[in-house]
């Protein structure tokens, strides 16, 4: 027999980018394009309202109709990505965001721009549980693997602080028209390279389980939904506690549907494991009392700090630039103590962070009062959301990737509607009329009192024996 007979062919590589670093680089500027977005529209929404015609009311749906498609269509569209492939999830995803993104800036009425904003929603939801599944699968080793996932997370974690710096720079010396219409050539361009660079992932057998995609979708919209009514009208509004109502009959239908199907949307065998559902309960109470400092504080700075649009972004930076100087080294951290030790430090200097700012008042200033406690969160998030997001996605079989990320990521999005509604419906209460300041500190002690609740559930990580074999769900 000959050598070349006798020779076995090699498992094929699910993807092997000719340009690694390209292909990276374009995957994580979709990332903090997708997370960018919601932040440069708020900066901006006084001028939309004002040439728009929009009424106080239907304001608000400029930012929450994009969260609520966003995190409502996340999990089924990390099934899409399985079923599809992941590359061509993440080109439809990004392209229809692209797309909706030009209708969104050259919109003449309130109509268009919601319209325009739910479409946005819908191709985020599609393209980023991809975008979670390409990273995993370019790494040629667990070192490429772990600096790849901290590259995402630094690029989730500054989106929103950077979106306040560019939306308030192009409000100011531009058009807030164009903080939607650059996301048009950077798609275009991110698409084109992904293309060229990156091969199709195999894709997992099966179809769309219907029942569990219907029951997922319409669960996660109406809990979204309800979030997002509580922080407008309240917690005792009758919609508010319908769309609740609603969402726990949903998703204890989709619990039990995925139980049953051979196939299921996502596969609850992959929660089982302590670990991982530590970590999930981790990122949604930090990513929500990470939404709701950012919300307050960038009112502190300019109600009372009196600063303009653009400097309150400035004024962020230090945040900016700690997650993405620090995240380099997060996988190295990880490498030398593990993950679930970072997330009980992590979450611990958050838990501190909200005690200093609770002690904000009229008389604080930026450098007294303020920086510190952003240096503080800055590590904290840094030292949790990497480490998290190793410990969800580790052990997770490749055809059931696309679906965990998009599970990670539905808890992140709803983690921070759930945080902001809570924060602010506290601060609400501890207010004052005509006084911005004496509601911060309720709404800051309680944001303290959630981050230690995620200390206690990364104490779990500690206890419980650690598994390394791949999880392979039943239904594979």
């Amino acid at each position: 027999m000959s050598s070349q007979t006798a020779r076995r062919p090699a498992a094929p590589t699910p993807v092997v980018p000719r340009r690694g670093a390209l292909a990276l680089t374009a995957v994580l500027a979709t990332q903090l394009m997708l997370q960018l977005d919601a932040q440069v529209v708020t900066v901006a929404l006084p001028q939309v309202q004002q040439e728009l015609g929009f009424t106080a009311a239907g304001l608000s749906w400029v930012p929450n109709a994009y969260a609520l498609a966003f995190g409502g269509f996340m999990l089924l569209g990390g099934r899409l990505g399985d079923i599809m492939g992941r590359v061509r999830a993440f080109e439809t995803g990004t392209a229809l965001f692209a797309l909706a993104s030009l209708a969104a800036g050259l919109a003449q009425d309130p109509t268009t721009m919601i319209i325009a904003r739910v479409v946005q929603g819908i191709g985020a939801a599609v393209a980023a549980p991809s975008i979670l599944a390409l990273i995993t699968a370019m790494a040629r080793d667990e070192a490429a693997r772990r600096h790849g996932l901290a590259m995402f997370t630094a690029a989730s974690a500054v989106g929103s602080s950077v979106g306040l710096i560019l939306g308030g720079a192009l409000t100011a010396f531009a058009s807030w028209r164009w903080g939607l219409l650059i996301n048009v050539p950077i798609g275009i361009l991110v698409v084109l390279v992904v293309h060229r660079l990156v091969r199709e992932t195999a894709r997992a057998r099966g179809s769309i389980d219907v029942a569990g995609a219907a029951t997922a979708t319409a669960g996660s919209l109406s809990l979204v939904y309800g979030f997002i009514h509580a922080a407008e009208a309240g917690w005792s509004s009758a919609w508010t506690i319908v769309s609740f109502a609603l969402a726990v009959l949903l998703l204890a239908s989709f619990v039990l549907v995925e139980r049953r199907v051979r196939r299921p949307l996502l596969d609850l065998t992959l929660l089982r494991h302590r670990g991982r559902a530590a970590a999930l309960v981790i990122m949604g109470l930090i990513v929500g009392v990470h939404f709701a400092m950012l919300f307050l504080l960038v009112q502190y700075f300019q109600r009372v700090l009196g600063m303009g649009a653009l400097v309150a972004g400035v004024a962020f930076l230090p945040l900016t630039f700690s997650v993405l100087g620090l995240t380099q080294f997060v996988p190295s951290f990880i490498r030398r103590v593990g993950s679930g030790r970072l997330l009980v430090l992590g979450s611990l200097l958050v838990a501190v962070s909200f005690v200093w700012f609770a002690a904000l008042d009229t008389t604080s200033t930026y450098f007294g009062g303020v920086f510190v406690a952003l240096l503080l969160h800055s590590i904290g998030v840094s030292l949790v959301f990497t480490p998290a997001t190793v410990m969800i996605m580790e052990d997770v079989a490749a055809e059931h990737t696309g679906s965990m990320s998009g599970f990670l990521q539905m808890v992140q999005q709803i983690g921070g509607s759930l945080g902001i509604a809570v924060i602010v419906a506290v601060y609400v209460g501890g207010s004052r009329p005509g006084q911005f300041v004496p509601g911060l500190a309720p709404a800051f002690s309680v944001a303290a009192a959630i981050a230690a609740l995620a200390v206690l559930a990364a104490l779990t990580t500690l206890t419980g024996r650690r598994r390394t074999a791949v999880v392979t769900p039943a239904a594979a």
